[in-house]
């Protein structure tokens, strides 16, 4: 007796009075991305528990349940069972034939069940993923589904990720986790690009001498291109047919459309280096060894190329039942067709005017091969050069131009431009991050992308199918790394062509991040966790002076900083208001979660001097492409780096004379005057034919203090100049563009750049 109403009274304890709410049960939040099209909350909520059921009846719900179940017993330690039928404590999933949008589902939560209709089986795959992200990301044996209404589907029919095998070879196990991640956040397609200069990674079973010679590379560049170093250790893998049939398949489980890419008429070394006769000198070649890319392609007046590619698509096609085959046909050096016999002979027999036009009948010559297999191909933008194939579907990745141009004729177009879209680039600013190609690419600038341009009118819009994020391997070797640099930037691209423009914020999308990245955890992803780490931002701190406002969003973080340059610590000084600046030295900061540091720290080293802060006045604007967001930038006490490219400090004139005037505060002692500029010709960079500074008391006139004329220095030349007895409140800097680049040189007869940061007044 006494036994039984222990139980029950912690049967009470557990449920409570009216025996519906098991309050030890966590309960999920509604923080789902992408952010569905629509969503309202309801009051009550679905228990999940043992006794929960899912109804599926048809084979491909089935699988889908199941990949919910492999979910919810990394959570719970069990699966539900899966029946045909069921009315409550069950989660009920139907799918119809909407052909409106084939990807679209409703999905409705409340005490009694959970009901998703999907308008087809990948719309019924799709509110399942949004069911997952409506489950707690505790462990428990019991949680709750939070009530909710959700009418959700695509804004964009294509939405992408792409993976470079050729460079760094990953394995299979590795491709499935990518797939399984991508169709986590509702991405469609799997671009796979297999073949390249430095790897041949597909079995072609007619021509065996590919996975001889073209899957291997005898060493591999070991740090910055620049460098012209190796690893000295030789480097292959490639994918049989098994191995990719088992890939296509797991894909096809999730919804997802693998796309290979086998690249033409250019990136062909590694197959040239198996049969040197495809090529135009016929060799002997050896599969790429550095990055970049190879004079030697594909011999365009040589039949033999093209019964070579005919033979290997054939095995290609049945591998992947993909609508789209990718052809690449990007970066085709035409030198070698220059000088080729043959070549110039394939140009006169079919009238051809130049080695453009002889890409063009390349690529079109194959999309007729593979129009005649029920094929379409995909090409990156260059394939426009010389005539866009009739039924090609361009991919733009040199900006978002050759996406304007193949939409106004009416192509099809994948959206990929690298200023948004290219994953290789680096996600932050900090020394420490591992080696990558270049660039900058926050999780904020990828949210920011809007894949429609705006030059398109609405019917030219439409031929916009989607976009895709592009994940070159130069510098990525491993697993780990590979995840650091596809997330969270994915799950921004994912939203970004997943749900409607106007519902999409930045802000609101970190918050649901908060708890998305929990998800990542138990998947295992080794996330970058940029967002959330310290950021500081440089202002005018409306005294004529410059002070550093640090920021974090992780939840519950704690910022500490140092003025010394010594690294942070909890025992630092807390950060607490805006820090001025008022000598020269490093600012670092980081932020703590439980005493322990969270993602990089943040670091920026001051210079001194009486113009920080001051007004400064720009006689010319700077290039849009070299511009800082203000004027600031050019008294805010930072020097630009020589990656000039990734700092925003730097302005930068094109073909002309850069003038900027700072108003100090009063009439005072000027005891020095300086600049920083750029001499690096062959990016089209040329130092200043001369500087000039001059001093005014009133602004209007000046009287020159400083002259120089030389600028010897490769990369930054610090112009310096010691003054005395000079005294006056305005100070002018003018700085005389070059001019036209000589011929010989780089970018002979453009407008030489001119690169001026940190006017310097002491």
């Amino acid at each position: 007796m006494k036994k039984t109403l222990l139980c029950l009274a912690s049967a009470a304890a557990l449920w409570g009075c009216s025996g519906s709410q098991q309050t030890s049960a966590p309960k999920g939040k509604v923080s789902i991305i992408p952010m569905p099209a629509s969503i309202s909350e309801k009051a009550d909520s679905f228990l999940l528990d043992k006794q929960t059921v899912i109804v599926a009846t048809n084979e491909s719900d089935k699988k889908t349940a199941a990949l919910f179940n492999a979910w919810l017993k990394e959570l719970t330690g069990y699966e539900l069972a899966i029946k045909d039928q069921g009315d409550k404590n069950a989660i009920v999933l139907h799918t119809g034939k909407d052909t409106t949008n084939a990807e679209g589902y409703t999905l409705n939560s409340d005490h009694n069940t959970v009901t998703i209709n999907g308008n087809s089986n990948s719309g019924t795959f799709y509110g399942v993923q949004t069911l997952i992200q409506l489950l707690p990301v505790e462990k428990a044996n019991a949680m709750y589904i939070p009530g909710v209404s959700i009418t959700d589907a695509p804004r964009f029919a294509y939405r992408g990720l792409h993976l470079d095998v050729s460079r760094h070879f990953f394995s299979v196990e590795f491709v499935k986790k990518y797939i399984d991640l991508l169709a986590m956040h509702k991405m469609n397609t799997f671009h796979w690009h297999l073949t390249d200069d430095q790897g041949w990674r597909i079995e072609i079973k007619k021509y065996p001498r590919l996975q001889e010679i073209s899957s291997k590379r005898k060493e591999t560049m070991a740090g910055r291109y620049a460098d012209n170093k190796y690893d000295g250790k030789p480097y292959g893998g490639y994918y049989t047919q098994e191995q990719v049939k088992e890939v296509v398949q797991y894909a096809a489980d999730h919804f997802v459309t693998v796309i290979p890419e086998i690249e033409m008429p250019g990136h062909a070394l590694a197959a040239l280096a198996a049969f040197p006769n495809l090529g135009c000198t016929g060799g002997p070649y050896e599969t790429g060894t550095h990055w970049g890319v190879y004079d030697d392609v594909y011999c365009a007046g040589n039949d033999s190329v093209f019964l070579f590619l005919q033979d290997v698509l054939d095995e290609v096609l049945p591998l992947f039942p993909s609508k789209y085959i990718h052809i690449g046909g990007d970066e085709c050096p035409k030198v070698r067709w220059q000088k080729c016999p043959k070549c110039q002979a394939r140009m006169k027999k079919e009238g051809l005017k130049d080695e453009h036009a002889l890409q063009s009948y390349f690529v079109q010559r194959m999309e007729k091969y593979l129009n005649s297999k029920g094929r379409q191909i995909i090409g990156w933008d260059e394939i426009l050069e010389g005539g866009l194939a009739p039924n090609a579907t361009v991919m733009s990745w040199r900006g978002i131009e050759g996406g304007i141009t193949a939409a106004q004729q009416k192509h099809d177009v994948i959206m990929t431009p690298g200023e948004f879209c290219y994953f290789d680039h680096y996600q932050s600013k900090s020394p420490n991050e591992p080696l990558a190609i270049g660039g900058f690419l926050p999780v904020n600038k990828v949210y920011s992308y809007e894949p429609v341009p705006t030059e398109l009118n609405a019917d030219q819009a439409k031929y916009i199918k989607g976009a895709q994020a592009n994940l070159w391997s130069e510098y990525i070797g491993n697993n780990d790394y590979m995840e650091y640099m596809v997330y969270p930037r994915a799950c921004a691209l994912s939203e970004v062509l997943w749900s409607p423009k106007d519902k999409r914020n930045y802000d609101n999308f970190v918050e649901r991040l908060k708890v998305h990245v929990k998800r990542l955890e138990l998947k295992k992803v080794n996330y970058a966790k940029h967002v959330f780490e310290v950021k500081g931002a440089v202002t005018e701190n409306g005294k004529g002076g410059v002070h550093v406002t640090l920021s974090s969003q992780l939840e519950g973080g704690k910022i500490f900083f140092t003025t010394d340059s010594t690294a942070p610590t909890p025992q630092s000084t807390p950060y607490t208001q805006p820090i001025s600046i008022t000598h020269a030295g490093t600012i670092r900061a980081q932020v703590f979660s439980d005493g322990k540091p969270f993602g990089n720290e943040f670091s920026q080293t001051f210079i001194f001097h009486k113009g920080m802060g001051k007004k400064i006045t720009l006689a010319a604007a700077a290039d849009k492409s070299h511009s800082p967001a203000s004027n600031f930038a050019m008294v805010d006490g930072i020097e630009g780096l020589a990656s000039y490219d990734d700092d925003g400090q730097w302005f930068g004139f094109k073909g002309i004379n850069m003038e900027a005037v700072v108003e100090l505060d009063s009439i005072q002692d000027i005891h020095g005057v300086g600049i920083n500029t750029v001499n690096l010709k062959s990016d089209w960079i040329y130092p200043p034919k001369q500087v000039v500074f001059s001093v005014s008391d009133d602004g209007k006139t000046y009287k020159e203090v400083y002259k120089q004329t030389a600028f010897t220095q490769q990369g930054i030349n610090k112009v310096r100049g010691k003054l005395q007895q000079v005294r006056g409140r305005f100070v002018k800097v003018q700085m005389q563009n070059f001019g036209k680049i000589p011929a010989g040189a780089e970018g002979a007869g453009n407008g030489a750049w001119l690169f001026a940061d940190e006017f310097i007044i002491d």
